[in-house]
């Protein structure tokens, strides 16, 4: 048996910054209000003409979580990429990684778990590991939301939380069983999934010649919708509940907790979580006030930061988890 460990982390984040100001100009919105919802001060979005695209975006991640492992990219045996906002409706970007970094023709499998993404991709490469079928694997989490938001009055609710960016770990095998990953746990409770939804474009939604043929601005189902209150409720319900599994699952306590990395939701949810389980501000980390919801890239560009911060240190308990769409939540327990 052996376990997987997390051996090199990168992320990238475009270089145009949107502050709450900035969307008070094209929608009616303030910072306060903002803020106080949220958490959130300002997100990155694309710009047209830059040329990044999820792919692109995850392939610059993934670049510097490579170089950090020490790896040579041919080393490289698996690729797993978390997203909600693929460049194409298919193929997924797993291929276009493969084909961008000049990777060998090793497999490569989509994950579409939206804000829970990256957990579930960090579980199913700790599972390929740990069987012994691959030695190192590339996992990405990118999103690119700005394209495909309501930027208006009537979008605010969603369209202020969401931001742009990519993050990525290289999970490699570890013989020493007491270290690296040692556990994740993963549900869903699709009975909620139209409560957090983009239902267009998708195959069940229209015929591609009503698509053509129908201009119609009132519809709504091409953008995200979000009944927020409840996912909130469910969301700090389920947090709790799949962090509490990970701990009992390896004889731990809050205490035990070195760093919470929590998907990057919302603010008052984290806060909320780590009132919950009593933890120090030092314990917990969150970055949504620069970044907003990066949904599947939020949680390695947090553990990123964290890491490059030097929040993150060997023996350190580390734990992450992630509530979104679906519904799907995950957590995993990770010794650095």
């Amino acid at each position: 048996m052996y376990n997987s460990k997390i051996t090199g982390l990168g992320y990238y984040v475009p270089e145009n910054v949107v502050t709450n100001d900035d969307l008070s100009k094209i929608m009616d919105t303030n910072d306060a209000w903002i803020q106080e919802r949220t958490g959130i001060k300002e997100r990155r979005h694309v710009e047209k003409g830059d040329g990044d695209t999820t792919t692109t975006m995850g392939v610059k991640a993934a670049k510097v979580a490579i170089e950090r492992s020490g790896l040579d990219k041919d080393e490289i045996d698996f690729i797993i990429f978390a997203t909600l906002s693929p460049d194409y409706y298919f193929p997924g970007p797993g291929v276009l990684v493969q084909r961008e970094l000049g990777i060998k023709t090793v497999g490569a499998l989509d994950v579409r778990n939206q804000c829970s993404g990256f957990i579930y991709a960090l579980s199913v490469a700790d599972q390929f590991i740990k069987t012994g079928m691959y030695k190192n694997i590339l996992i990405i989490g990118s999103e690119l939301h700005s394209t495909g938001l309501d930027m208006s009055t009537r979008g605010r609710g969603v369209s202020v939380i969401f931001g742009d960016g990519a993050g990525a770990a290289v999970l490699s095998r570890e013989e020493d069983t007491t270290k690296g990953v040692l556990s994740t746990h993963l549900h869903s409770e699709g009975e909620h999934a139209e409560e957090l939804s983009l239902i267009a474009p998708g195959m069940g939604k229209r015929w591609v010649t009503d698509i053509l043929e129908d201009d119609n601005e009132e519809d709504t189902s091409y953008y995200p919708y979000m009944n927020g209150q409840f996912v909130f409720k469910n969301a700090v319900v389920r947090f709790s509940e799949v962090i509490n599994e990970g701990l009992q699952a390896n004889n731990l306590t809050p205490a035990d907790i070195d760093l919470l990395v929590p998907h990057q939701a919302n603010l008052r949810i984290s806060q909320f979580i780590q009132q919950k389980f009593k933890l120090k501000d030092d314990q917990v980390f969150n970055n949504i006030m620069k970044y907003g919801n990066t949904t599947a890239a939020s949680i390695p560009i947090a553990l990123t930061e964290a890491w490059e911060q030097g929040k993150v240190k060997e023996g350190d308990t580390v734990v992450l988890a992630a509530f979104g769409s679906g519904f799907t939540w995950g957590s995993a327990i990770i010794k650095w």
